[in-house]
């Protein structure tokens, strides 16, 4: 039974990223099933056994970019930093993570879709920026930004200027990376608003690295290695369509 749910998961997992290759690539109008079957090498049967439609798939595909969205964010709120600095280590992975996993992808491309336009207001970009508002509130806090700086303010400029920046480099040639992008946009609001100290020291000593402090944070939610190993056990016994 447990060797049959696992085989089951990795079916589910295999048609959901072949739908984020197919959604991101040609958005859920244009999307073709067949397309998608053909990528995942699954059947119609297994397909429609664990999703009912094309619409319940392209939610799943939301999902589990909502999932990797979430264990970012819980990562980066346990680095122990000047909040700036650990915002500006969302945002880096934040554009790192569009320009290399189809699903954060596929997810960017279904919000501009009318069928799910409400996932605007539940979707990734919501987990990363109530994470960015919270920094932005704890820099505050710690004096970090100007007397007369709206925190509010601070965090809608920001994710409307990196949604922005997304946008344009789709529909330009440019060859600027998304991480300048994002960066570029970072840097232009801290220079409007962040405390003339901030800037001095962040002048001096520029952005800090902290994907170490991210990954020690991380390590706290793996899994046990014996459970961690099972997972990554190879399968036997005959295979499954589902």
């Amino acid at each position: 039974m447990a060797r049959q749910q696992e085989r089951a998961r990795r079916t589910r997992a295999a048609i959901v990223e072949a739908a984020a290759v197919e959604f991101a690539r040609r958005g859920y109008a244009a999307a073709s099933v067949n397309t998608i079957l053909e990528g995942s090498h699954a059947t119609k049967g297994a397909m429609y056994f664990h999703f009912e439609s094309k619409e319940d798939l392209a939610r799943a595909v939301l999902a589990s970019a909502l999932e990797r969205y979430t264990e970012s964010t819980d990562r980066w709120k346990r680095v122990d930093a000047d909040p700036f600095q650990v915002l500006h280590g969302i945002i880096v992975e934040l554009a790192e993570r569009f320009a290399a996993e189809t699903i954060v992808q596929a997810e960017f491309r279904l919000i501009i879709e009318p069928e799910f336009y409400s996932e605007v207001r539940s979707g990734g970009s919501q987990v990363w920026g109530h994470t960015a508002h919270e920094l932005v509130l704890r820099a505050q806090r710690e004096g970090h930004l100007r007397a007369d700086a709206d925190p509010a303010v601070f965090s809608r400029v920001l994710g409307a200027c990196l949604a922005g920046q997304r946008y344009m480099l789709d529909m330009t040639t440019d060859s600027t990376g998304l991480r300048d992008r994002f960066e570029e946009a970072f840097e232009v609001l801290l220079q409007a608003m962040a405390s003339e100290e901030w800037l001095a020291q962040w002048r001096r000593d520029g952005w800090q690295d902290l994907r170490a402090e991210a990954a020690v944070a991380a390590q706290a939610d793996a899994p046990p290695v014996a459970e961690a190993e099972q997972l990554l056990a190879p399968e036997t016994g005959s295979d499954q369509s589902i």
